[in-house]
């Protein structure tokens, strides 16, 4: 059985970051559904505005989506808890540092972090780095 963590240092000690191959788009689909069932979103997640999704690029283009941005993903391979604090935080918070955007999608088992293809190799390396730098780090409170 799998440990599922909940501290913070644990779970960025732990995260081992890896780059999905691939690149996503995020879009938006009326409320209608009207094209939902054509698609095969990795993600959806219902807005008041519409279902967001996020397809595979090529996908998204082929269904007329806007694609300028597209990102790559990085899975966190921790196995942090839905009641885990501090692991979204401290990603996010290294990678503003470094003026990467992302958008988080945590899901049941891991943490997806989405930032835009050219700056996806430096966020892996600075995500790499924070994990071994939680390994070493201690409770300030």
């Amino acid at each position: 059985m799998t440990t599922v963590l909940r501290d913070k240092f644990e779970m960025l000690s732990n995260m081992t970051p890896s780059l999905i191959d691939g690149e996503y788009v995020f879009c938006s689909i009326p409320n209608d559904g009207s094209k939902v069932h054509d698609l095969n979103p990795i993600a959806t997640f219902q807005e008041r505005e519409g279902l967001a999704v996020v397809l595979e690029k090529g996908e998204a283009h082929e269904a007329g989506f806007e694609t300028s941005l597209a990102m790559r993903q990085i899975t966190l391979n921790v196995n942090s808890a839905l009641d885990g604090v501090g692991l979204t935080a401290g990603v996010a918070a290294c990678l503003a540092d470094a003026g990467i955007p992302c958008n988080v999608v945590a899901a049941y088992h891991h943490d997806h972090i989405f930032v835009p293809t050219g700056l996806a190799d430096r966020a892996l390396h600075l995500l790499a780095a924070l994990q071994a730098e939680s390994a070493g780090a201690t409770r300030k409170y």
